[in-house]
Parts: structure tokens; sequence; C-alpha cells
């Protein structure tokens, strides 16, 4: 039987089973067969369909693909935040190839890739869905777009997204599984568990694990985290939505758009609406910090500052700029992370947005 097959058959018994204490590891057994069957068809479909990579390989300091349906604003969102120039029209897939641009925002360069419109039933590869789904794997941040007459699609979109294994705005399950010889499995926990031990052994064993260590460090235990722990295909980016073409709506119909979504961003591509607010709220999300690195006898550059991540230390700054961090005997640090002015580190001094950096060797 074709492995699409086997899958359909499973989700219409997932479908027709209800769940309870008395059905929960049945289920949770189905749902481990089910992803690893999953698992399964997209190896084969990206083996079968290697020559349709996209070509675009990651550039900048963080990149951020726009995910949505045709026809939403995309192609004109791209060319308003980048100097890309990607094909406009006012018909159903007209970027049928992913394009990037490069935003250039408070001294960061942030490539923005518009990929083919996602459709319903990406995941399962229909239409050019995998090769979508392929860009927004490997991105650091996702921009779901929808327009004003298409917000209804935001959850669909999300959907599509989880059943590629994509986990937008979560974190990994916090488990621990090291595989014994021998002694079979051994579940251990600090919080009482809301999943059975019978469930848990079952979702194991469909992963051929029958000799364990699980520590779980989750308080809300669920079969789709323990999946996810297991899973090779799981990757977990931050996303924000964006709402676009709100110049279409009257005052109180984007007032009501508001207290519907309130934590998307409205904006207008074409009449360059909120353009500023996205930039700064993908700026932000992505945790990016600015680094000015002064030469001990000069001054700061501050038209090209050094782009980070948050949480990066001195030595992290060595290596970007290619000094071994052993050969740096101090840093001399000004800013938000320092004490007091000019205040002396060593390379584990961990650095914030605005910092001034002077290396000593």
């Amino acid at each position: 039987m074709e492995l699409w097959e086997k899958i359909r058959e499973i989700e219409e018994e997932l479908k027709s089973t209800p769940y309870n204490k008395a059905t929960e590891h049945h289920v949770g057994k189905l749902k481990a067969k089910l992803a690893k069957l999953k698992e399964k068809a997209e190896e084969a479909k990206s083996k079968s369909s290697g020559s349709r990579e996209t070509g675009i390989r990651k550039q900048g300091d963080a990149t951020v693909a726009l995910v949505g349906f045709p026809s939403v604003g995309k192609s004109t969102l791209l060319n308003k935040l980048t100097n890309a120039e990607s094909k406009v029209g006012f018909y159903s897939f007209t970027t049928v190839r992913a394009i990037p641009g490069m935003l250039e925002y408070k001294g960061a360069r942030i490539q923005i890739i518009d990929a083919p419109g996602i459709i319903e039933e990406a995941s399962s590869g229909r239409g050019r869905g995998k090769e979508v789904l392929s860009v927004i794997r490997n991105a650091d941040l996702i921009l779901i777009v929808v327009d004003v007459f298409t917000v209804d699609k935001i959850k669909v979109i999300k959907e599509e997204l989880y059943r590629a294994g994509i986990r937008i705005n979560q974190s990994k399950p916090k488990i621990k599984i090291k595989k014994k010889e021998r002694g079979g499995i051994e579940i251990s926990s600090p919080f009482k568990l809301n999943l059975s031990e019978r469930t848990i052994k079952e979702v194991l064993n469909e992963y051929s694990l029958h000799n364990a260590s699980v520590v779980i460090m989750e308080e809300e235990l669920t079969v789709e985290k323990l999946i996810d722990a297991l899973s090779r295909n799981r990757v977990y980016v931050k996303a924000i939505t964006c709402i676009n073409k709100i110049d279409l709506l009257s005052r109180q119909q984007l007032e009501q758009l508001d207290r519907r979504f309130p934590e998307a961003i409205k904006i207008s591509a074409e009449k360059e609406i909120n353009l500023d607010l996205l930039k700064e709220e993908i700026f932000r999300i992505l945790e990016l910090i600015r680094i000015y690195l002064k030469p001990p006898r000069g001054n700061a550059d501050f038209q090209k500052p050094l782009i980070m991540r948050k949480g990066a230390k001195i030595a992290d700054v060595c290596e970007r700029i290619g000094i071994s961090p052993e050969k740096v005997k101090y840093a001399v640090i000004s800013g938000n992370s320092a004490r007091h002015e000019k205040q002396r580190a060593g390379v584990e001094h961990e650095l914030s947005d605005g910092d001034i950096v002077t290396l000593f060797t």
C-alpha cells in the first residue's frame, strides 16, 4: 500500500476514535505511527524531487520567509522592504519561484524571501508545497502574510506549517531520551504526568525504543510533545503575522480587525502604511543587537555596526572578526551591558544592543 494511503487510513481511524483515558494509549500509538509514516513520505518526496531546490543560500545577518496564500501582496511587500524586483500581478501564482531581497535596517542586513504562495495541503506536497516549505524550514523568522479578505486563512497556514513539522513560537520539548542496551523503559519526572506510562511506552515502541531512560521536564506533557521530541524533522521558528491592504478598510472595519487580531501587524504594502513598524518588529523578534567596535586609539564606527544575536559574548565578537578569544587580554565596554563607563571585561562578558567594544590583545 502506498505511504499516503496508509497515512489517510490512520487519519480516518484517528477521527473515528474517541479520546479518553481508556483509548489514550491507542490514540498515542496511532499518532506516533502517523508521524513516522509522514517522515518517511517526506523523505521519499525529497529524494524524488531533489532537482526542485530553490537554489537560495542564506545571506546577511538573518533570514525571513514570507508565507501566505497567493495574491495577498507578498511580492509588493518584498519590493517595498528590499531591493528585490519580485513580479507583481492581480492574479494567483504570480510568484512561481522563491525570490530573495535584502532589507537594510539599523545596520543589519536581513534577507527576505518571497516564497511561492502556499496552498492548503502544501504539507502533503500539493502544488509547490514541498518547495515552499523547504524555504520556510531554513528561515530564522516566518512572516505570515494575509490580506484583509483572507484573515481566516491565518489558522489554515498555521495548521499547514504544523503538519509539516514546523513549530512556530514554541520551544523544543524538555524531554531527554537515552538509549540503553537492556532494562526496558525507565521514566522519570519531577511532575505528575498527565500521560499514562503505558501511553508513553507505546509511543516509544513505535520509534523502536524498547530500552531507554526517559527524563521528562514538561509539566504539561502531551502525545504531540513526546512525538516532537522523537521526530527528526521538527524545526522551531519564530513567527509574526501581518495583515495587508488595510487601506481598503473603513475606520470602523479596521477597529474590528484590531479586536479580532490584536497581535497581528496591520499594513498596506502598496501605500507603505506601517512598514516602519513592521521593520522594527522583525528586528526585535530576531533579537539582533548592534555592537560598535572601537580601536584602542580611534573612534567607534557608528556607521557599520557588528550585528550579533542577543546573548552574544565578547568571545563571539572575537570569533566573528577572526581573532582568537585566547589572544584577547581584556575588553573595554561602554554601553548598556557595562556597570560603568569603560568597564574592563573578559571574553565571557555578555553584550547588549548599542555597546561600544575595544579589544586589547
